[in-house]
């Protein structure tokens, strides 16, 4: 698909991934990109350095997907969007009623507007999620949805929706499903943060980092550069409708990723296993690896960043951003 000279407008654009998308579309020839996020996670510090392109506009009064007629007024002469708004996972479980008015109605929002506006391709964030644990490895993109949490069904419910319009309007969708992503402009320090940035904040402060479990647990990690990529190349793409796995298909386990953090730290520093909580939603999903031949064949898709090269560019930022 051509996207030469297009307007973009990117639905959080100012948060963990969507900044380095917004970063990863001024590499093409767009004719403009603007940022439509309400900076609950965002922040405007991650797109200074993309601002200083005169393409790059954040939309005004800023906006939430559940600002109706804000979000409507945003659409207006836009030719693709690219959402990546959401309540995360953790938020999910602790506040479900506002999951389902953000990450479902909003959705909803989302995918009304496009039609309206008759949006050429919507490319939407879906999660890895949907799968629940593993049933078989890697997990292709037929993998039954065994999800059992608010987050995942919030995602589900999604994409249901985007298939919906899909059939009902003939609006162009692409879910993206990613795997657990890691990176720059991740929250580094709230409660709700990820295992990566949680590991890094013990050995920083000399303690011994914490594993759930006995760490065999096992995930497929995904630097956020590789992601951003990777939505770019679904709106170039000449798919105009399909869920696709984010990942590398490479499995490590919480153990390895501890072990290969410290060595890039340098540290000597003993690892704590602690037993899994009752309510722990991270004892839920044991395993998550992802097939990475779909999008791959499809979408032009392959991962960049090894895990040991994606951390040392997370470490490199943080020292930088101290």
């Amino acid at each position: 698909m051509n996207i030469k000279g297009s307007r973009v407008l990117v639905i959080g654009g100012a948060g963990f991934i969507g900044s380095f998308v917004v970063a990863e579309l001024l590499k093409e020839d767009v004719g403009e990109v603007i940022v439509y996020d309400n900076f609950a996670r965002g922040k405007k510090e991650y797109l200074m350095a993309s601002l200083k392109d005169p393409r790059c506009k954040i939309f005004p009064i800023g906006g939430d997907i559940r600002d109706i007629d804000i979000l409507d007024t945003a659409m207006q002469g836009i030719d693709y969007v690219i959402s990546l708004s959401a309540m995360w996972l953790l938020h999910c479980k602790d506040y479900p009623r506002t999951a389902f008015e953000v990450n479902i109605a909003g959705t909803f929002n989302i995918l009304e507007a496009c039609v309206k506006h008759k949006i050429k391709k919507l490319i939407w964030s879906s999660s890895a999620s949907v799968y629940g644990d593993a049933v078989e490895l890697p997990m292709t993109e037929n993998h039954p949805f065994n999800n059992k949490n608010f987050y995942g069904a919030t995602k589900i419910a999604g994409e249901a929706m985007a298939t919906a319009f899909n059939d009902r309007y003939g609006l162009n969708v692409i879910g993206l499903r990613y795997m657990n992503v890691y990176g720059p402009h991740q929250d580094q320090t709230a409660a709700y943060t990820g295992v990566v940035p949680i590991m890094l904040n013990k050995i920083d402060a000399n303690e011994s980092p914490n594993i759930n479990g006995d760490g065999t647990q096992a995930y497929d990690f995904i630097y956020v550069e590789d992601v951003a990529r990777c939505n770019v190349d679904a709106l170039k793409s000449n798919v105009n409708f399909g869920f696709y796995n984010v990942g590398t298909e490479v499995q490590t386990s919480i153990k390895q990723l501890c072990d290969l953090i410290l060595k890039l730290k340098k540290s000597n520093l003993k690892v704590n296993y602690i037993p899994y909580g009752a309510d722990d939603a991270r004892a839920l999903v044991q395993n998550r690896i992802g097939s990475a031949v779909k999008a791959e064949k499809e979408l032009g898709f392959k991962y960049k960043y090894s895990l040991e090269e994606g951390l040392l560019k997370l470490i490199q930022w943080r020292e930088s951003t101290k």
